[in-house]
C-alpha cells in the first residue's frame, strides 16, 4: 500500500479513519526509517488540514490564520509516538469565539486518539515576542512548516524568526550551548550509558537539534561527514522503541533492547548498542568542534569594534584580516587561536609521527586538536614503522600521562579512524557495551579512564611508562572469547613489541595485563594470613617493581570503573597484601647493578683525558640513529648534523670535578630547548700526571689521582634544529666562569613564553631509597618532565651541600624519573635525618 492509499482511508477527516491509516502504517513491514517518518508526518498533515478545513458557517475558518507545524513534526519527521507540535496562527482580526471553536476542532481530535499535544494559539508578533523570552519556542520556530490557511502569515513568520535568530546569534547561541552543558550534566553520555536516553543525553537527538541551529545562525556549521546518517540511525532506534513498548519514551532501558534489535532486524542487544553509541560519538564529535568554531567567532566579534575604534575605523592589517598568533608546542605543531594545529612547514606525508606527536602537544597543553589537522593527519600521514620507532612510543606515553585533557584529543583521533589506524586491535572494544551495572563506560572508554587515572599514580611507581600502556590494554582482551585477562595478555604482549618496547619490558606489560585483577580479588577474597597466599601473588607477579605496577594499575582501574569499585576499606585491604608480599619478594629480590660498576668506553675515556689536560668542558654530539649512530661531531665545536632522528642525540660533556656542574650543564640544555631523554653522571678518576713521562717510571708505585666528571646525554631539540657543540660549549664555559647568569637567562625565557595552562600533573615526589646503596644515599625523584627541571634539581642538591657521585636520569613520556646518589662533603652516605632533609628540600625546590 502506498502512502496515498494510506491517506484516503483517512479523507473523511475523522479520528477514527486516520487512526485506521496511520495503524496499517506503522505496521507496514515494507516500510520502515525515514520514509515511514515522512509518510508518517504526510498522512498527518493531511487530517489536520482537513481538520482546519472542515465545517461551515460559524465553524468555518477565520480570515487571517494558519496552522503551523513546529519543532520535530516541522522538519516532518514523526516517529509512531512522537507529540504534534502545533501553533495556531492568526492576525488578531478574527473573532475570539470563532478562534477558539476552530482551536477545539483541532486540539480534541488530538487529544481522542490519545496523542500527545503541545500546542499554543498566538499572533505573529505574540509569537516572535514569545521567542525571544524563551530559547527553546525559538528553537522550536526555526522548523516552522505550513499546513493549513494563510500560507503568506506562515512565511512572514519564518522569515521574521529566522532573522531574529541572525541577528541575535552572539546572546543566543552562548545560551543554546549553556543548555546543551547542563542536559550533559543531567543526563550524561549517550555514547556510553546502558540505559541511555536517546534524545536528551548529549550526543543525542536534541544536540543534532542544537547543531542544526548552529548552522541557521550563519556563524559556523557542523562537519557534515557521517552526521545525517547518525541521525537517522538514532532516530530509527527510537522508532523501534515507540512500536515495541507502544510508549512516548526516549529511553532505552535493558529489558526493552533485545525486543529494539529484533524491531530493527539486529544480532542482539549488543550490536544495538554499539550502533547507537557509534552514533551518538559522531554527533557529540560535531557538536564539540562546531562549539570551539561558535566562540571562535564570537570572540573575533567582540574583539573587532574595540580595534576599529583603537585604529581609526581601520584594522591593524589595513582591513585585509590578521592572522592569529602562532606559538610552537612540538616539531610541526603549533597554537593557534587555542588549538593545537599543524605547523605550516608540517609535512605529515614524511612523518610518520606527527599524528602521536600533535597528539601529545596538545594534551599536554589543555588544547584541542583542530579537526582539520586530524583530518589532515588522517589522510596525508604514511604508517608507522613495525615496530614503531622510539619517538612514536615515546609520544604515546606522553599522550597517555596528560590525564584528563587526553580524552578530547583521544576522540579526536577516533573519530577520524586514527587510533584503529595506529592500534588495530583497537577495533574490538571500540564503542563495545559493558553489561555489568558497576561499569560507568564502555570497555574502549575505560580503558581511556583508567590511563587518565593511572596519570595521577605515576610518581609511584618506577616505570610510568609501562603503567600507562597496560592501563589502555589491561581490558583489551575483553573484544575476544573466553578469559579476556587470559586473551588481553596475548594481544597486549603483541601490542606491547609492535610500539617498540624490548623483551623484558613485554613480558611486564603482558604480564600486568594477564594479572590486573589479581591483587583485588586476593585482598578481599582470600586469608592473607595464609603463607601460600602470599607466595601464589609472589610467584605470579615475579618482582616488586611489577608488584609496584600491578597495585597503581589495580586502584586506576577501581577508580575508572565506577563509584561503587573502590572504597578507602577495599584500598586499604590491597595495600595490606601488597607490602606482605613484598615482603616475599624483598628476600629474593636479585641485587641490583648501576652503572658506577660499567667500565668507561673508549670515547669516554678520550674525553676525559682531554678535559683533564686543558682544565675546562669538552663536549662531543652524536646524532643517533636506530639501529645506528649518526656522524660524530665531538671536541669543542661542529655541528650535531641538520636532521637528527627521533632517537635524538647522544651528548657527552667531561668536565673536571667541581661543585655546580650538573646543574650547569643542565641549564644551557634548557636554555637552548633541548629536551633530556635520559642523562647519566659518573666520576672518574684519572691518575694526576697522565700525559706526563714521568708516569711510566716503574718507581712511581702511588702516583696521585684526580676526579674528571662525565656526563652522557640523549638529548632532543623541543622544535627546530640542534644547536652547534661550539656554542653550547661556550655557554657552558661562560656558566661555569660566572660570566653568564643562567638562571636570569630562563627566567627571561620564562616570561617571553608565558606558561600554558597545560595539563594539571601530580606533584613532585622526592624520596631517599631504601637501602639503595652501601657507598652513598640514593635521592629519587618522579616529577613532571619541564624545561630546566634537571637545572632546578641540581640547583637543589648544591643548596643542600651534598656531593652528587652519579646520577642516572629517564624520562619516560611527560613524567622524569631520576635517581641520584650523593654523599656528605665527607665522601660518606647521608644519615638517615639529614637524607630525608634533602629529599624534602630537593622536593620544596621542585613545588615551590
Amino acid at each position: 500500500m502506498t502512502s496515498v492509499d494510506v491517506r484516503t482511508e483517512a479523507d473523511d477527516s475523522g479520528p477514527s479513519g486516520y487512526a485506521a491509516a496511520r495503524l496499517r502504517l506503522l505496521h507496514e513491514e515494507s516500510r520502515s526509517g525515514p520514509p515511514r517518518r515522512s509518510a508518517l508526518a504526510e498522512l498527518t498533515d493531511d487530517w489536520l488540514a482537513g481538520l482546519f478545513e472542515a465545517g461551515g458557517g460559524s465553524a468555518g475558518v477565520p480570515r487571517g490564520a494558519a496552522l503551523v507545524a513546529v519543532g520535530g513534526y516541522g522538519r516532518g519527521e514523526l516517529s509512531p509516538r512522537s507529540d504534534l507540535d502545533l501553533l495556531l496562527l492568526h492576525d488578531g482580526s478574527a473573532d475570539p469565539k470563532e478562534l477558539a471553536a476552530l482551536a477545539d476542532r483541532l486540539w480534541y481530535p488530538v487529544w481522542d486518539l490519545g496523542l500527545a499535544l503541545d500546542h499554543s494559539v498566538r499572533t505573529p508578533a505574540e509569537a516572535r515576542r514569545t521567542a525571544g523570552d524563551d530559547l527553546k519556542v525559538h528553537l522550536g520556530l526555526l522548523d516552522a512548516r505550513h499546513l493549513a490557511g494563510d500560507l503568506g502569515m506562515t512565511a512572514a513568520l519564518r522569515t521574521t524568526v529566522l532573522a531574529d535568530w541572525r541577528n541575535q546569534a552572539p546572546k543566543r547561541l552562548p545560551e543554546l550551548r549553556e543548555l546543551c552543558e547542563e542536559r550533559a550534566e543531567r543526563q550524561g553520555e549517550l555514547s556510553h550509558l546502558l540505559e541511555p536516553d536517546l534524545k536528551e543525553a548529549r550526543g543525542g537527538l536534541r544536540d543534532v537539534t542544537a547543531l542544526r541551529a548552529v548552522a541557521a545562525s550563519w556563524l559556523a556549521d557542523a562537519p557534515r561527514e557521517g552526521l545525517d546518517e547518525a541521525r537517522r540511525r538514532l532516530l530509527d532506534v527510537r522508532d523501534a522503541l515507540h512500536l515495541t513498548t507502544g510508549r512516548a519514551t526516549d529511553r532505552l532501558a535493558l529489558q526493552e533492547q533485545d525486543q529494539v534489535a529484533a524491531e530493527l532486524g539486529l544480532l542482539d542487544a549488543d550490536t544495538l548498542l554499539r550502533q547507537v553509541y557509534e552514533a551518538a560519538r559522531v554527533v557529540s564529535y560535531a557538536g564539540d568542534v562546531t562549539w570551539r568554531e561558535v566562540g571562535r567567532v564570537l570572540r573575533g566579534r567582540a574583539g573587532r569594534p574595540r580595534l576599529r575604534a583603537m585604529l581609526g575605523g581601520r584594522g591593524a592589517d589595513g582591513g585585509r584580516g590578521a592572522a592569529a598568533e602562532r606559538s610552537p608546542l612540538a616539531e610541526g605543531v603549533v597554537e593557534q587561536d587555542g588549538e593545537a594545529v599543524l605547523a605550516r612547514a608540517a609535512r605529515p606525508e614524511r612523518d610518520a609521527v606527527l599524528p602521536l606527536r600533535a597528539a601529545a602537544a596538545a594534551a599536554q597543553a589543555d588544547l584541542p586538536l583542530s579537526r582539520h589537522a586530524v583530518r589532515r593527519l588522517a589522510t596525508s600521514t604514511r604508517p608507522l614503522a613495525t615496530p614503531w620507532p622510539a619517538e612514536a612510543r615515546e609520544q604515546l606515553v606522553t599522550l597517555l600521562g596528560a590525564g584528563r585533557p587526553m580524552v578530547q584529543v583521544w576522540e579526536a583521533l577516533e573519530a577520524e579512524g586514527l587510533v584503529t589506524r595506529l592500534l588495530p586491535d583497537w577495533e574490538r572494544v571500540r564503542c563495545r557495551p559493558q553489561r555489568n551495572a558497576v561499569h560507568t563506560w564502555t570497555v574502549d572508554r575505560h580503558l581511556v579512564e583508567t590511563a587518565v587515572r593511572a596519570s595521577a599514580l605515576t610518581r609511584r611507581v618506577g616505570r610510568p611508562d609501562l603503567l600507562l600502556v597496560a592501563a589502555l590494554l589491561h581490558d583489551i582482551g575483553k573484544g575476544w572469547p573466553g578469559d579476556h585477562s587470559a586473551a588481553g595478555e596475548i594481544i597486549a604482549r603483541d601490542v606491547a613489541a609492535r610500539i617498540g618496547f624490548d623483551a623484558g619490558d613485554v613480558a611486564v606489560v603482558a604480564r600486568l595485563v594477564r594479572h590486573h585483577l589479581l591483587l583485588v580479588e586476593t585482598a578481599t577474597r582470600r586469608d592473607l594470613d595464609d603463607p601460600a597466599t602470599l607466595q601464589g601473588v609472589a610467584e605470579a607477579v615475579g618482582s616488586v617493581g611489577t608488584l609496584e605496577l600491578l597495585h597503581a594499575l589495580t586502584e586506576a582501574d577501581a577508580l575508572a570503573t565506577g563509584p561503587a569499585a573502590w572504597s578507602a576499606w577495599r584500598g586499604a585491604l590491597v595495600a595490606d597484601l601488597v607490602k606482605r608480599v613484598t615482603a616475599v619478594l624483598s628476600g629474593e629480590a636479585p641485587e641490583e647493578k648501576t652503572t658506577e660498576d660499567a667500565a668507561p668506553t673508549a670515547e669516554q675515556e678520550r674525553l676525559a683525558v682531554e678535559a683533564f689536560r686543558t682544565g675546562g668542558p669538552v663536549l662531543s654530539l652524536r646524532a643517533r640513529v636506530e639501529g645506528g649512530e649518526g656522524a660524530d661531531s665531538g671536541g669543542s665545536g661542529g655541528s650535531a648534523g641538520a636532521d637528527p632522528e627521533p632517537l635524538g642525540v647522544e651528548l657527552v660533556v667531561a668536565v673536571p670535578e667541581r661543585p655546580g656542574v650538573l646543574s650547569a650543564v643542565a641549564g644551557v640544555l634548557a636554555m637552548h630547548r633541548l629536551a633530556v631523554r635520559t642523562a647519566e653522571l659518573r666520576e672518574l678518576t684519572l691518575p694526576s700526571d697522565l700525559g706526563n713521562p714521568a708516569r711510566t717510571n716503574p718507581a712511581r708505585t702511588n702516583p696521585a689521582r684526580t676526579s674528571v666528571l662525565l656526563l652522557s646525554w640523549r638529548v632532543a631539540a623541543e622544535y627546530g634544529s640542534m644547536p652547534q657543540a661550539a656554542r653550547l660549549r661556550a655557554d657552558l664555559v661562560r656558566v661555569l666562569d660566572g660570566s653568564l647568569d643562567i638562571e636570569a637567562r630562563l627566567t627571561e625565557r620564562e616570561a617571553a613564553y608565558p606558561r600554558r595552562r597545560g595539563t594539571v600533573a601530580p606533584p613532585a615526589r622526592v624520596t631517599v631509597a631504601p637501602a639503595g646503596s652501601r657507598l652513598a644515599t640514593v635521592i629519587e625523584v618522579r616529577a613532571q618532565d619541564a624545561p630546566g627541571l634537571l637545572h632546578r634539581i641540581g640547583r637543589a642538591l648544591e643548596a643542600a651541600e651534598v656531593v652528587v657521585r652519579s646520577a642516572h636520569v629517564s624520562t619516560l613520556g611527560a613524567n622524569a624519573v631520576d635517581a641520584f646518589y650523593v654523599t656528605g662533603v665527607d665522601g660518606a652516605p647521608l644519615a638517615g635525618e639529614g637524607a630525608a632533609g634533602v629529599a624534602r628540600g630537593v622536593e620544596e625546590a621542585l613545588r615551590g
